[in-house]
């Protein structure tokens, strides 16, 4: 299916929203009128959408390996340091 275009805005803005002077989840909320909730679901879901790497293979990349690192976090176990010195 192809992208509309408030997908490419989405993805054209993931490309340059720290350029801004206001919070992302308040641009994010002017621009597209979503909550950061609902943004952030439409954009994992083009993240997994070919046509968007089609579009934006650079943001789209950047994208998925944040995802993939944070997601790496979170399932991996913490290792806990003993500063006990025995």
């Amino acid at each position: 299916m192809a992208l509309t275009q408030r997908d490419r805005d989405i993805l054209d803005f993931e490309r340059s929203w720290w350029t801004a002077t206001s919070p992302k989840d308040v641009q994010i909320r002017e621009r597209f009128e979503l909550s950061a909730t609902r943004y952030y679901q439409l954009l994992a879901e083009l993240l997994e959408d070919g046509e968007s790497m089609s579009y934006d293979p650079l943001v789209v990349r950047r994208l998925q390996r944040q995802r993939d690192r944070r997601r790496r976090a979170r399932l991996e176990p913490r290792v806990v340091e003993d500063d006990s010195g025995r």
